[in-house]
């Protein structure tokens, strides 16, 4: 069976998005400018759904378009969904102001 696909952004990103249902063990082809990257799925992804490239420490920052989306409220495997289960936000959160600095 043929690898499914997800796209990487920016070479920071730490997350891909799925062009394709992916299913768990299914084999994912990651390619950007010529490089190409694999992994096994373990879980579900939807359609238009981030996987993760790599283990994301809960608290780490997540990068897609070369830019944080949000920070992980958990740690992420390798192949996971990353999505608002395992995602917070971090923009415009009055309630994180003035944190960075304690």
């Amino acid at each position: 069976m043929p690898a499914k696909r997800a796209l990487i952004m920016h070479p920071k990103d730490n997350v891909a998005t799925s062009i394709e249902e992916i299913q768990p063990g299914d084999q994912v082809q990651i390619s950007r400018g010529g490089v190409v990257r694999n992994l096994t799925a373990i879980e579900a992804i939807p359609f238009g759904f981030k996987i993760a490239l790599e283990e994301i420490p809960q608290g780490a920052i997540i990068l897609k378009y070369g830019e944080t989306i949000g920070k992980a409220g958990r740690s992420i495997a390798r192949g996971a969904l990353v999505h608002v289960h395992n995602l917070g936000g971090t923009r415009a959160r009055g309630d994180l102001e003035g944190r960075e600095n304690r």
